[in-house]
């Protein structure tokens, strides 16, 4: 079953678990020092936050998390029949998992993930996401994780 991604870069992580938390009435399933995840059924939803220097806060991302390989590459095909171009990634490393992607950019430049976590990893990490033209909210990045 897919569920909807959605990452928001915080000033800081404290407060906003403690606002997360009590508006989906549950605790995070991942905390680390920079970053917090909750998988919350209802809504049917993987949120995220992090503290990123380089980064503004609001929403950093929106991705779809695919069950397993086959919805994957489900969400892949989609895109391919419309002919819009997607970009693999095979065993990335960012947001402390390792997982199977595609990436996507919107007519406006919104760059879409579409992933599959196989494992956790212990760092943050980085991956080869396309990094969308810089605006005066988000401003180009070396990297762009997750």
């Amino acid at each position: 079953m897919k569920r909807m991604h959605i990452h928001v870069s915080v000033a800081a992580l404290d407060p906003a678990i403690r606002f997360y938390s009590a508006l989906f009435d549950c605790e995070p399933s991942v905390i680390k020092e920079d970053y917090a995840k909750w998988e919350v059924e209802d809504p049917r939803v993987n949120f995220a936050i992090s503290v990123r220097e380089s980064m503004a806060t609001g929403v950093n991302h929106l991705r779809i998390q695919a069950g397993d390989a086959a919805e994957l590459a489900e969400l892949e095909a989609r895109l391919a029949r419309t002919e819009i171009a997607s970009q693999p990634e095979e065993g990335a490393h960012c947001c402390y998992a390792r997982s199977d992607k595609y990436w996507a950019t919107d007519p406006s430049q919104v760059v879409w993930e579409m992933f599959h976590t196989m494992d956790a990893a212990a760092t943050y990490g980085a991956d080869n996401a396309p990094i969308p033209a810089p605006s005066a909210k988000q401003p180009e990045a070396e990297t762009w994780c997750c």
